[in-house]
């Protein structure tokens, strides 16, 4: 069974793109084969797998308003096992085109329901505003990861996300689930470690145990292209992304 991750926030900023590729990394690391959607118009997950914009490149946005399969639009990289559909200029027009087509809200699920299991894992990296593009993504999501840092306008972004998922759930995937999970995150840094303790008091089991913490190599993986287990194996942040991803793999065999 394929199980398909939105890493979304309202919020930019909050390592939504870092998780999507390290988290990736990670499950490639484990022995699984993954999928990465770029959802994002600035094709920062692209640029970090080493894909620029401005080369010839099929978008998921692309494939839909042509009904084409996503199988057009995949690509290698250089991690065996890890692909990605990456993102162009044309992504940014989805928010004006999609609405126009009937059941536009669906049209992600369809299409990935079409890749019959090729892949054990699929994650998408969610632009950082909540429109068509995102309400596609939940809406083919088995479950959403929530990259929050612990700081007052993250935390408070979540209002929207949590009313984004209330819509979701009502507009046919009911089974939408999420966990939020704090990046960025400074021990030494007082008010961080009193709002991750509200956020896990607020929260309860909604927040994941995974915490990444502030680390130089997470912002010198995408610049080698490579996620941060293949670049600094032995750093923090992947221990941390590598125990992020046991906790995606263990939750997804209990609730399958």
């Amino acid at each position: 069974m394929t199980n398909v991750i939105s890493i979304a926030n309202e919020k930019g900023g909050v390592a939504k793109t870092t998780t999507t590729l390290s988290l990736g990394g990670a499950l490639v690391e484990a022995g699984y084969r993954v999928l990465v959607i770029d959802l994002d118009p600035q094709a920062n997950l692209s640029l970090s797998l080493g894909v620029k914009p401005g080369e010839k490149c099929i978008s998921v946005v692309n494939l839909m308003l042509s009904d084409l399969p996503l199988t057009e639009g995949i690509k290698t990289t250089e991690i065996e096992n890890l692909h990605l559909i990456p993102s162009n200029h044309e992504v940014g027009l989805a928010e004006r085109l999609l609405p126009s087509r009937s059941g536009f809200e669906f049209l992600l699920k369809d299409m990935l329901s079409n890749l019959n299991g090729n892949y054990d894992f699929i994650l998408i990296d969610c632009p950082p505003f909540l429109g068509a593009i995102t309400q596609n993504a939940l809406i083919a999501s088995d479950f959403l990861i929530l990259p929050t840092q612990a700081e007052y306008f993250s935390v408070y972004a979540l209002r929207n996300m949590m009313s984004l998922i209330r819509q979701v759930r009502s507009k046919g995937n009911s089974k939408l689930r999420y966990r939020l999970l704090i990046t960025m995150f400074d021990k030494r840094n007082g008010i961080h470690r009193t709002l991750a303790d509200h956020l896990r008091t607020t929260f309860n089991n909604g927040v994941l145990d995974s915490v990444i913490e502030v680390d130089t190599k997470l912002r010198e993986s995408p610049i080698i292209c490579r996620p941060v287990v293949y670049h600094a194996a032995k750093s923090r942040s992947a221990l941390q992304y590598r125990f992020l991803a046991q906790e995606i793999i263990q939750y997804v065999q209990e609730n399958n």
